[in-house]
Order: structure tokens, then sequence, then C-alpha cells
């Protein structure tokens, strides 16, 4: 299968262009399709492309290729809050996501999401998969403006915590928990078959066959569970990386990113199929930094390849929020380009309104990204300096959040990096902040602290979660009980393709 989907990726007509009538400087207003895959814990050291010799991913390895490229984006140092930033086009700690669980990783009713209005606008909308902004019913992506859902609960399949962030009880009680999932599907509770980023792909592709065949422009979000922990994937995948001798959390996790590559080929190859590629973004990000850091190899501990990164998943440095940005439309944005500016997830909102001409009202949350539209339409374009602005989260609930104020923070700009109010990284000299050059740059020091406190304290009357108390029911487990009194789950039937 791999073969066959690189060379189908790799010798692409490319005629399509001569008869596409969207040029790359016309793009606001264009309405393409937007199809966006955003991986879970998979980080820039986790691709064959950017190094890494014991993986194989060559579909991505050929997207990547064939793409423009923003290789100085940044997301979230974990899993809702990116979702958040990214769904409202500003910093999640101003939607009320200051964690990924316990009531903090559900995004703010007041705040509006670049789905809702891509919806106004009249694309259908699916999303497939991962959610994490919300489990109860007035916080499901159902009501922020997906026509088509199919998810998992909580931050990830079979995952619990106090309050009302749990996944149906089957998932949470199987060992194998990626396997033969129980998933709500708009609003039925169906039990599916095979392992959950394939089924996910199925979701996706059928869905995305009918608003094609349909005529109906769309936006899918293909948010996969995998290759976040528990590290499992099927045993086809685990057995070329146990014959080199890795443990099996490696096995499991290098399993998952190489059967996301192969459902990456197998979407790029059925959108060549449908003849859907000329009028189609394609994107694929991560969301957040790396995690599985360290493995065994023949029993001793080995350091995975992480491009060159000292910190990943959950980190304020560099490693933490630096992830792949690979975005793809034939014949009208440029291939093997990159972009060098500095760019993040809040930029999606207004880059994707734009594209669709879909209007922002004016009485919305304020907006902290920017739209990429003309660095996609020019790579080379002048983009403003700026501020990024970095925190982890995740102090206890009930805590005086100020006593957290610099722990795990960041603030970048398109040259430097503060962590924790004290480490400064002249990040365009020293990418992988080796060198902590506070002492020699007070001044800079000085500069970038009276920004972020000024963004703290604008900040944190924003963060509406933090005295929620925890609720006493979990929706999931309540819709699971619901369905099932009723008799057996419907069997899901994967979609033909």
């Amino acid at each position: 299968m791999k073969l066959s989907n690189v060379i189908t990726l790799m010798t692409t007509i490319v005629v399509v262009c001569l008869v596409h009538n969207v040029s790359a400087g016309q793009l606001k207003g264009s309405r393409p399709n937007i199809i966006l895959v955003m991986t879970d814990d998979q980080g820039m050291g986790d691709l064959s492309v950017m190094g890494n010799k014991v993986l194989q991913t060559p579909n991505i390895d050929a997207f990547h290729m064939r793409s423009t490229r923003f290789t100085d984006f940044h997301v979230s140092p974990t899993c809702a809050p990116t979702r958040a930033a990214l769904m409202s086009g500003r910093h999640e700690f101003r939607n009320g996501v200051t964690h990924t669980i316990r009531e903090r990783e559900r995004m703010a009713l007041s705040t509006t999401t670049f789905a809702q209005l891509l919806q106004q606008s009249g694309y259908q909308t699916g999303l497939f998969g991962k959610w994490h902004l919300g489990d109860e019913q007035q916080y499901l992506p159902q009501n922020r403006g997906f026509s088509e859902v199919f998810m998992h609960g909580a931050g990830g399949i079979g995952q619990s915590y106090p309050g009302s962030a749990a996944d149906f009880p089957p998932n949470q009680k199987k060992d194998n928990k990626y396997f033969d999932n129980v998933i709500l599907h708009n609003d039925t509770v169906v039990q599916t078959k095979g392992f959950c980023t394939d089924v996910f792909f199925q979701a996706a592709l059928g869905w995305i066959k009918q608003q094609h065949d349909a005529k109906q422009p769309f936006f899918a979000y293909i948010s996969t569970n995998a290759p976040h922990g528990p590290m499992l994937s099927p045993e086809k995948y685990k057995k070329k990386f146990k014959d080199m001798g890795w443990d099996g959390k490696t096995q499991g996790r290098y399993g998952m990113i190489e059967n996301i590559d192969d459902n990456f080929g197998l979407l790029v190859q059925k959108l060549e199929q449908w003849q859907l590629t000329d009028n189609t973004l394609v994107i694929f990000m991560t969301d957040n930094g790396q995690a599985g850091r360290n493995g065994k190899l023949n029993g001793k501990n080995k350091k995975m390849h992480m491009a060159g990164f000292k910190t990943g998943k959950g980190s304020a440095h560099e490693g933490g929020t630096h992830v792949p940005a690979f975005w793809r439309w034939p014949g009208v944005l440029p291939e093997n380009v990159d972009v060098k500016a500095l760019t993040a997830h809040i930029d999606l909102f207004q880059t994707f309104t734009e594209l669709a001409g879909a209007k922002i009202p004016s009485d919305i949350q304020q907006i902290d990204g920017r739209s990429l539209l003309p660095l996609l339409e020019n790579p080379k374009s002048d983009w403003p300096d700026r501020e990024i602005f970095v925190h982890r989260g995740r102090w206890a609930n009930g805590s005086n959040v100020e006593h957290s104020k610099y722990k795990r923070s960041a603030i970048r700009t398109q040259r430097w990096r503060l962590v924790n109010n004290k480490e400064l990284y002249d990040i365009i000299n020293d990418p992988f902040e080796d060198v902590n050059v506070a002492d020699k740059y007070p001044e800079v020091v000085e500069q970038l602290r009276k920004k972020f406190d000024s963004w703290w304290n604008e900040t944190v009357p924003l963060m509406v979660n933090e005295d929620v108390p925890l609720a006493e029911h979990q929706p999931f487990v309540e819709l699971y009980e619901k369905a099932i009194a009723s008799g057996p789950l419907p069997l899901w039937q994967p979609p033909k393709i």
C-alpha cells in the first residue's frame, strides 16, 4: 500500500493547475474545500522526512515535498489548549482552557468557532476523532459549528477523570483500548470494528465523498487520537519494530505513526481518484510537541530522534510548541517551498474564514491571530514581528493563578524566546536553545517581560473555568447507559470509498 500511495503522490498530473480558476494571488473568497489532519502528540522528530531513521513515513514525506511548509509554526504545549486556540483564533486561556481535564478543558460558550462561520457561509463541516473541548451537551461540536460528528469522549479514547470528562465505559474497560471502539456518531452511540485511526479516516473519507457528490464545499477536521498513549497499534505495524529490538511502547507508538502515514496516503489517493485535488486545501499538522522521547533498544535506554529539539510535549521551550505544518493545494500553492515567518494555530481562524469568504461578526471574541493568506500568496511577503504567548497551565484547581504566572511560560518573537521569565534564547542563531543569553541581552528580557505581564493581566479575567465545580455526572457514560437500555448498540457500517 505504501509504495503505491507514494507513486500516486509523486506522479500526480499537474495539468489541473491549467484549468483551475484560482491563482495564488486570488485566495480570499476562493472557497476551497479544506481538510485539516491533526495528529496527537506527534512531534517534528516523528517523521522520516525530519531525519528519523527508524520510522518510515513515505506518504507524509511525499506530501511534504509537494507542500508549502510553515517552518516556524507553533501550537500550545498540550492537547485541549491547542484545539481551543485553533477553533477560536485566540490564546486558549482567553477561552477558559487552562488544562486538559477537571472542567478546565471546556471551551467557553461565549467563543465563536471558525466552524460556525464556515457553516453559516454554506460549508458542510465534519469532525472525525478527537474534540477535547468539553463533553457536556452544550460544549459538543454539534453545537459549536459541526454538521457531522464522529468522536470519542474525554481527551483520549478510554480516559476518565474527575468531572465531566470521560469516554464511553466499554472503551475505558478494555485492555486494547484503541480497537472496536464505541463512538458518538452525531446523536447516536455506535459500535465500531477495527483500529481507531483506520475507522476515523474511513468515516471522514465516506463523508468527504458525500459532500463531493453533492457538490457541497466542506471543511473536514480529521483529529486522530494516535499516537497519544497508551501505545497500541495493530500487530502488523508493531512487528517491524519488535524485530529491530525496540521495547513494547516504542513498537506501539511507532506502529501508530506508520498507520497514520498509510491512512494519510489513502486520503491523498482518494482525493486524486475523485478529482478533488484541484479545489481542496489539505493541511497536515500536530497538536503539540513530541511525546515518547525515550525508548529501549535491545534492553538499553535510547533517546528517540527529536529533530534537534531538547524538549517535547508540555514544555515551554521550543520543542513543546514547534510542530510540522504542511499545506498543499495543487496548482494554487507553490510546491516544496518553506515559509519562515513566525506563525501559529491562532492564525487558522482568520485564514479559513477569509478563504471561505465568511463574514466575521464584530461582536465575537477578540481574535489574536492573523490571516496567513499573504504568506500563502507570496511566501516572502512582509510579515511584521509579533509576540506568541505560551503557557502550559495545569495548576491545581482552586490555587492562586498568580503563583503560576511564569511557570512553564514563554513569549516568542521572530528572533527571541524568553522562557520562564529567566532564560532567553536567540532562536534565529540558536534554534535548539543551547545557550541562555539573558545576561547578554537584559534589555530584551525586560522588554519581553513587560509584554508578557501586560498579556497576563488582560488574560486572567477571561479564565472563566477556574472556579467551576467538578460535575457530578459524566455525559458520555450517561449516553451509553441510555443507549444500551434499548438493546445492543447499532454496528457502524464503514462507507464505501
